[in-house]
């Protein structure tokens, strides 16, 4: 889309997409992704960005694959490019911090293991008030409030797939019984589990 005089060079262009992942997991990186991307002086974006204007406005053989391709790319590179002290708080930034990506990872892993601060503390290979600290101040919400809101993702996801019962669920995302997980899940998401799953 463009805007501006037909005559002159336009004040605004503007070209839209989407991307769609197949996975049945995909809500589970969908929801740690910040919701806008805003960014300025990125060659490499810039330079994807004319690719992909140039390959939608030809005909030539083999199109559609070359623009899934470089619209997948682009993402990447999008995502990338939101690291850095200037970004927002956030699970991007976090991944980007090379001592909290490891606590991360391991919670992402294993998150029916009972962690505790100190634990992914010693993950990180900081002090515990070190560790959360920089957590809290980089991904924007505390370690264990952190690992509750994956916990309860995977639940949902695992729930809205009939994925086991309750109790197995339960099991599977860190909580020794159903009712305190069921507690857990309807503080955090405003329905019990079950209501959740029969409503998915």
């Amino acid at each position: 889309m463009r805007h501006g005089r037909a005559d002159g060079p336009p004040d605004v262009r503007m070209m839209g997409g989407y991307f769609q992942f197949d996975s049945p997991d995909a809500d589970l990186l969908v929801a740690q992704l910040p919701a806008v991307i805003h960014l300025r002086g990125a060659a490499r974006l810039a330079a994807l960005v004319a690719m992909i204007r140039e390959e939608a406005g030809g005909d030539a053989a083999g199109r559609d694959l070359v623009l899934g391709r470089l619209v997948e790319i682009l993402i990447v590179e999008a995502l990338r490019a939101v690291g850095g002290d200037d970004a927002p708080p956030g699970l991007l930034r976090g991944l980007g911090d090379p001592r909290l990506a490891a606590a991360i990872r391991r919670m992402h892993a294993e998150p029916a293991h009972p962690w505790t601060t100190a634990e992914l503390a010693k993950e990180a290979a900081l002090s515990r008030s070190a560790f959360f600290d920089r957590f809290a101040r980089i991904v924007g919400v505390p370690p264990m409030e952190y690992l509750l809101g994956w916990r309860m993702s995977l639940a949902k996801d695992l729930l809205r797939r009939g994925t086991g019962r309750i109790e197995e669920i339960a099991l599977r995302v860190g909580y020794g019984s159903a009712s305190a997980f069921s507690t857990a899940f309807a503080r955090q998401v405003g329905v019990p589990p079950k209501r959740f799953a029969t409503a998915g």
